[in-house]
């Protein structure tokens, strides 16, 4: 693909021809390792994405702000030898939603400062995202409100851009909410051709009346509702051809591909069908950081019966980092201390990815490692806790029971968040 990927997909789809891109939206550090040495030993486009509660102008939850997030995948780019026309970054759910707890003007100050602070710092994709009240907005807001503050955004944007002609917009009110849903959400509606194309007319007069319509003209994405989502009690699986009776509306008079949210365990034919019926952007993330924990996790309790005393009691530093603040998981899970409990631990919307950067956590993870690197992962115990591995998932692993010689628990963890991003490349590329 070109160095300009959107406009290149949004004119491959208008040809018929149903090429993706995945979207890693994860600021773990393994797992922008992982995908940044997946694009440079694979050819292909490595899109990465920051969203506002990861990386803001007052750090977000990495305690990062954009510049300085950027400066950390460019760095594993040099490592891998990823040219820089194979490497995107993204701003996502880019908007006052940090802030919806203050008034929405003082909400939306912040959030100009937010894409601001993105543009200078060189992301070309900028998801501009109004679609969240704040303190003092009366009930949900209707699309036109939503528009009219996502404008704002884009103006703020063109207003700093060194090179406006390179950002390209993603605009779209029907997405789930940064982090996922929380916990009892039932039913979902899929997007109809009326309520995308509301969007469009509204979002276009818009940018027309804060005099950006060449802004306009470089939206190459919309965010839409194709029946996918998850929370801690439900996952909604696609449907090859249930969000198809959108198709039409990408022959417009601006050219853009779908981007489809929380895409994450879907099975390899709902991947596959998404991006045929035209979602060509999926973005996956606690997807990615699930498969890490699980790993880690079956490598705990090989360490704990190996080491004893000794053992880093990683999954014990977690809880009680979780337990200490649990701003991340508390609106998300059950209010039962039991199903909170489990949830904490193995629930599919993952919370516990916002605690990998507490220090404590960090240093117990490379306890853990270093342990496991001393004493080695006995091939009984490989076969018990990891039988998921394989040979061609951990390269040089040979192909027989002794599996477990030449293997450490860095590659274990970097296999399982591998076997998630390979799945999503196969699917994005057409047959």
């Amino acid at each position: 693909m070109s160095s300009n990927v959107l406009d290149e997909l949004a004119q491959e789809h208008r040809n018929g021809r149903t090429p993706g891109l995945t979207s890693v939206c994860s600021a773990h550090p393994l797992v922008l390792d992982e995908a940044v040495r997946l694009g440079a030993a694979g050819g292909h486009v490595v899109l990465i994405e920051a969203t506002c509660n990861q990386v803001n102008q007052e750090g977000g939850y990495t305690g990062l702000q954009p510049a300085g997030f950027r400066r950390q995948v460019e760095e594993l780019a040099e490592r891998y030898e990823l040219p820089t026309g194979q490497l995107v970054f993204g701003g996502d759910h880019l908007g006052p939603n940090p802030w919806k707890h203050l008034p929405a003007d003082a909400a939306m100050v912040r959030a100009v400062e937010l894409v601001q602070a993105y543009v200078e710092a060189g992301y070309t994709k900028i998801h501009l995202d109004a679609s969240m009240q704040c303190a003092d907005d009366l009930g949900t807001l209707s699309t036109e409100v939503v528009a009219q503050r996502a404008a704002r955004l884009a103006a703020a944007a063109e207003a700093v851009a060194l090179d406006r002609a390179a950002l390209r917009y993603v605009i779209g009110t029907e997405v789930p909410v940064p982090g996922g849903e929380s916990a009892g959400s039932h039913g979902i509606h899929v997007s109809t051709t009326a309520d995308v194309e509301e969007t469009l007319e509204l979002s276009r007069t818009a940018f027309v009346a804060v005099d950006i319509e060449s802004a306009w003209e470089r939206v190459r994405t919309v965010v839409a509702q194709p029946g996918v989502e998850f929370s801690d009690e439900e996952l909604y699986t696609y449907t090859p051809g249930q969000a198809k009776h959108l198709e039409s509306l990408i022959h417009g008079e601006v050219p853009f591909v779908f981007e489809a949210h929380s895409t994450d365990y879907q099975p390899r034919t709902a991947l596959r069908g998404l991006v045929d019926d035209h979602f060509a952007i999926l973005k996956v993330g606690p997807g990615l950081t699930f498969a890490y924990r699980e790993a880690l996790l079956a490598l705990s309790y090989i360490e704990d019966e190996v080491c004893h005393a000794r053992a880093s009691g990683v999954w014990h530093v977690l809880e009680q980092a979780m337990l200490s603040n649990p701003t991340y998981w508390q609106p998300f899970y059950s209010d039962d201390s039991t199903r909170a409990a489990l949830s904490r631990s193995y629930s599919r919307s993952d919370r516990s990815r916002y605690y990998w950067p507490v220090p404590e956590v960090q240093a117990a993870v490379e306890l853990m490692c270093r342990n496991l690197d001393e004493f080695g992962l006995p091939d009984e115990m490989v076969s018990q806790y990891l039988s998921w591995l394989t040979a061609e998932e951990v390269p040089g692993a040979p192909q027989t029971t002794a599996l477990g010689e030449r293997l450490t628990a860095e590659a274990v963890l970097r296999a399982a968040v591998r076997r998630v991003l390979t799945t999503y490349n196969a699917e994005c590329t057409p047959a």
